[in-house]
């Protein structure tokens, strides 16, 4: 694969992104998708038709296709825990093979227990929810309800992730304990962040029965003193990371209401329709997909931005560090030989016009060329016809900057162009436009993995840093000493100080 990508990327050194519009007047049309609310644009790629055709074959070769079908249809795509992937399963029916259905009742059945709770929670005084969680169990849910919601919903979510208890100290600040309910949210129900945070929630409210849970591990949820009636399920064929769609969501649901929630889940689902029967030239997972390993692998490029035109989608970046670099973050493929390729770039972003103050020098006249993703909202939902216009020219004008370029005698002055970037619209930002658009970026990972043959799954190398986070914690305490010498003379230094 590599070397094919690397003499179509040696063909096309010459040329520009510029010439390549100009040389194929039906390049802007034919190198864009649409599937409901969400288009894309790709012609902004370094890529001619010759190479999307080397891409394509490539496709077919790892027989994308193929694989989307194993992970919609439940099979073992996570190798290293023998686990199947079925977060589609959460959203929709996907598929008709038995492991499929299944997952999908057990859906169906939490989100009838999701909204009883809701229920109950609506006919008390509650009026702020606390989601304690971290990872997986927190970037998906405050992504949602920091897009979606709206000032006068019934509940005010917050959100407590880092173990820092400058971030408990300051949710809480202001709340009500008599007026709020909790949810812990962690998987195993081990992780010592949440715990130690939900910790701090439970002490603060001062009665537990305003305390809830979404885990797999029931027997650890009670002895934190949360009984049954009061979790919700989690399954081990969903990973942290795609778990928003689950009960992870329960935050999601009572920001929004559980109507909204399930509209989300739709268009979710409506993607994992498309990418599991669209053709590869019309698939926009695929082409996401094929854009991301050519620029990685054929452009070498080493980062990734993501940027939205809508402040309503800051967040995205954040949410969309551990979507891809936690899932492509690996050295080996499936067997456990080293991949030979580049994998991940590094990904990052934020929200325009803000960033174009910030980073966006470096990326029109930086001596690295960066991909990028950017998103845009055509139907503003407030009434500041002008903001939304001057916010729509920015995108615009940004991508075809970064495109085009501007020559100068005055070489301070000179934009090289040839940036490559991505144009991702919604027509509105709703929950099923968002789900969709979520879901796509599960998507082109996955089939990033695919054509790497690594495992988009798992997370070994999240691990090692919390085991010798506890090894340490009695050396903090003076009660023991680390192994390591630098860590020796930092904790000297620490305890000093404290």
């Amino acid at each position: 694969m590599l070397a094919a990508l690397e003499a179509q990327a040696r063909r096309l050194a010459g040329t520009t992104i510029a010439e390549l519009i100009a040389a194929d007047p039906a390049r802007a049309r034919d190198f864009a998708l649409r599937t409901g609310p969400l288009y894309a644009n790709f012609s902004r790629q370094r890529f001619d038709r010759v190479a999307l055709d080397a891409l394509f074959g490539i496709a077919e070769q790892a027989d994308l296709a193929g694989a989307m079908r194993k992970l919609l249809d439940g099979a073992t795509v996570n190798p290293t825990e023998g686990r199947a992937a079925l977060h589609s399963a959460l959203r929709g029916d996907t598929s008709s093979a038995a492991i499929a259905r299944d997952a999908r009742a057990q859906a169906v059945a939490a989100q009838a227990r999701m909204r009883e709770l809701i229920e109950q929670l609506e006919a008390s005084d509650v009026t702020d929810i606390v989601s304690v969680g971290i990872g997986g169990s927190d970037l998906g849910p405050r992504l949602i309800v920091d897009a979606l919601a709206l000032p006068d919903a019934r509940f005010r979510v917050h959100f407590i992730s880092n173990v820092d208890g400058n971030a408990a100290r300051r949710t809480l600040a202001g709340l009500d304990p008599k007026r709020t309910a909790a949810i812990v949210i962690s998987k195993t129900f081990g992780t010592q962040e949440t715990l130690l945070n939900g910790g701090i929630v439970r002490n603060w409210l001062g009665d537990d029965s305003r305390l809830y849970a979404v885990s797999t591990n029931a027997q650890r949820v009670a002895d934190f003193g949360i009984p049954p009636e009061r979790t919700l399920p989690m399954w081990d064929w969903v990973g942290g990371r795609y778990s928003l769609w689950s009960a992870v969501g329960f935050p999601i649901a009572l920001a929004l209401g559980m109507d909204c929630f399930l509209q989300l889940l739709d268009g979710a689902a409506a993607m994992d329709a498309h990418a599991g029967s669209a053709p590869l030239r019309e698939n926009i997972a695929v082409w996401h997909a094929l854009t991301a390993v050519w620029n990685r692998n054929a452009l070498h490029a080493a980062t990734q931005a993501v940027l939205p035109y809508d402040d309503r989608l800051k967040l995205l970046p954040n949410y969309l560090q551990q979507l891809v670099m936690e899932s492509l973050g690996k050295s080996v493929k499936l067997d456990g030989s080293a991949v030979g390729i580049d994998t991940v770039p590094v990904w990052w972003g934020g929200a325009g016009t803000d960033t174009q103050h910030s980073f966006f020098q470096a990326l029109h006249q930086g001596t690295q060329v960066v991909p990028a993703d950017f998103i845009g909202v055509l139907q503003a939902d407030h009434p500041h016809a002008q903001n939304h216009a001057a916010l729509l020219a920015n995108l615009l004008a940004q991508t075809e900057a970064l495109a085009n370029g501007q020559g100068s005698d005055d070489p301070h002055r000179r934009y090289p162009g040839n940036r490559p970037s991505t144009l991702l619209l919604l027509d509105a930002l709703t929950p099923q436009s968002l789900g969709m658009l979520v879901a796509l970026y599960e998507h082109s990972v996955y089939l990033q993995s695919v054509l790497w043959g690594i495992n988009a799954f798992d997370q070994f190398g999240v691990e090692l840093g919390k085991q010798v986070a506890n090894s340490l914690l009695p050396a903090l305490s003076g009660e023991g000493e680390a192994a390591d010498a630098v860590t020796r003379e930092l904790l000297r230094e620490f305890n000093a100080r404290r």
